[in-house]
């Protein structure tokens, strides 16, 4: 591109992508990915009681891209491993950062400038390792877009998508931790790189590839850094990612269907409700004619009110035949 031959870094990118990993960055991969290990909650406890255990894990961090895209390819998944002499280095690493003397290459590794450094030169074997998976399947898949965005992705972020097998070997069990329901940075970066190499290798994509690993990796190794130095874990791509949420995929909420079902209610219906709202009454209770409520024992023509009407008809006879009875009752005494 004239844009790269203008700024003179058409050199620099001819010389990263040259450059070779083997060792000093992949000695930073291994010692990132096993502190990475290392951090995780009850992963000491593991390293005292089974040290086998935590070393599977820690071969897991450092090279689960390269066994995943076995798998996928349908080749050995343990090809990864038959390199010895990358083997023997990250056992060496695993060793110094779990079991090193009074714990003193942590404590150094973790001090905050070194890990700087080392989690930037871990940045640059990502591009290597997603190209590497793009370029793997296209020489099996033709011009196959989806396979080589897949094993691309899997290549460069496969400890991450392994990492539910991984907490299965130290005896952890979080299906709510997997990484396609919550989607990592790395893994949102990985993807990414994935589909930009892949659409370069098929000639969508209007750059040539040197020029596109220095972009790429010149955008994934200062966004890392910039988020080490604020402190923040917010993705750079949450706005957009909230967009295309909204946009296409946000659907009816169950507020807006309630709105919607009771806007849309049959207004006959409706009223129905309402008069048998109004004309609801508490029990044991009837309505007067102009709507009140009555009790039961007050209303018209109940029988506590006929009982009562007969009552104050007949108390009068009573009380006429009672001095007749006290009369004739002395005339005997008297006699």
């Amino acid at each position: 591109m004239d844009l790269f031959r203008a700024l003179h870094l058409d050199e620099l990118s001819h010389a990263l992508a040259g450059l070779s990993m083997f060792p000093y960055f992949d000695m930073a991969h291994y010692v990132v990915s096993v502190m990475a290990l290392r951090e995780q909650p009850g992963a000491r406890e593991v390293a005292q009681r089974s040290p086998f255990a935590c070393w599977f894990s820690s071969m897991l961090y450092c090279f689960g891209g390269g066994v995943l895209s076995g798998l996928m390819m349908a080749e050995a998944p343990i090809a990864p491993l038959s390199n010895s002499t990358n083997i023997i280095l990250a056992s060496v690493i695993w060793y110094l950062v779990f079991y090193s003397p009074q714990d003193a290459v942590y404590s150094c590794t973790a001090l905050f400038p070194l890990r700087l450094v080392l989690t930037a030169m871990k940045e640059v074997t990502r591009t290597w390792k997603v190209l590497g998976g793009v370029t793997q399947a296209q020489s099996k898949y033709k011009d196959d877009l989806l396979v080589m965005i897949a094993v691309g992705w899997a290549k460069g972020a496969g400890g991450g998508l392994i990492s539910n097998f991984e907490q299965l070997v130290r005896g952890v069990w979080k299906p709510e931790s997997n990484e396609l329901l919550k989607m990592t940075y790395p893994t949102k970066v990985t993807l990414i790189g994935a589909v930009l190499f892949a659409l370069q290798q098929n000639q969508y994509l209007p750059v040539q590839r040197h020029h596109l690993m220095l972009l790429y990796t010149v955008f994934i190794v200062v966004n890392k850094t910039r988020m080490m130095l604020t402190g923040s874990s917010t993705s750079p791509f949450a706005p957009i990612e909230s967009l295309v949420y909204r946009t296409l995929f946000s659907g009816p909420t169950a507020s807006s269907y309630a709105a919607l079902t009771s806007g849309t209610k049959n207004p006959a219906v409706k009223k129905l409700s309402a008069d048998s709202s109004v004309k609801k009454s508490p029990k044991g209770a009837s309505e007067s004619p102009n709507g009140a409520a009555v009790p039961e024992n007050k209303a018209p023509g109940s029988p506590a009110n006929t009982a009562a009407h007969h009552r104050g008809k007949s108390s009068p006879k009573k009380a006429k035949e009672q001095p007749e009875y006290a009369g004739s009752e002395g005339t005997k005494k008297s006699e």
